[in-house]
């Protein structure tokens, strides 16, 4: 398993509620995929479910970097600890985008 780091984030997050409503919705989305394929829905309208779950995903990650860069990255640089909040960020990233 890789190295995780914990953060205590002493600072409001301007999106929070919206990034966690987003989440709910995907959650209930993948919810109604699996019963779709419990229930022999077509292949296509299937893929095309997971597709759309893919996308939210994606939007939501987006909010939630913008947040991150906002809130965590500037404060980071104002408590002089930009090295290892960037570090993080940087492997976020890079086992994001594979």
């Amino acid at each position: 398993m890789s190295e995780k780091h914990e953060h205590n984030h002493n600072h409001p997050h301007k999106h929070t509620q919206k990034v966690v409503n987003r989440l709910a919705r995907i959650e209930g989305h993948v919810r109604s995929i699996k019963d779709m394929t419990r229930n022999g829905r077509d292949c296509s309208e299937v893929l095309l479910q997971i597709a759309a779950v893919r996308k939210a995903l994606d939007n939501t990650a987006k909010l939630l970097l913008k947040d991150h860069l906002e809130g965590c990255v500037v404060e980071a640089v104002h408590k002089g600890n930009e090295k290892e909040v960037l570090s993080d960020l940087h492997k976020a990233l890079d086992h994001y985008l594979k």
